[in-house]
């Protein structure tokens, strides 16, 4: 009977008995397991980075927004150079920003309560 390290090791079982696996399945088994991996978690991380950073470039001035730290407010200027956004937290006080510390899960989920009011 095969144990464990066998398998990994695609070595033949001891006393020659056939078999199990075998080689070209151990490396069918493996491949399949990355193709696993892949499809259910590298995927849509790749996905949801990709979303993100065209929501970050698709930000326009008088967006609602909440910061990854929680902070929300509205964007008042956007600054390419420096790749800042400039926020109004409440009537004029501002904070600067860096465009990658907004959050889209919590925006979209502010834009859509304020439009339910």
């Amino acid at each position: 009977m095969y144990n464990l390290l066998n398998v990994f090791l695609m070595t033949p079982p001891a006393g020659g008995a056939n078999g199990g696996f075998g080689g070209m399945g151990s490396l069918l088994f493996f491949g399949g397991m990355i193709l696993v991996m892949w499809l259910f978690m590298i995927r849509p991380q790749t996905k949801k980075a990709k979303l993100q950073k065209q929501f970050i470039d698709n930000l326009k001035e008088g967006d609602k927004i909440v910061t990854i730290a929680g902070i929300h407010g509205k964007v008042k200027k956007i600054n390419s150079e420096t790749n800042t956004l400039q926020i109004e937290v409440s009537p004029g006080t501002f904070l600067t920003v860096e465009r990658s510390a907004v959050s889209m899960e919590y925006t979209t989920a502010v834009n859509k309560a304020a439009e339910t009011k």
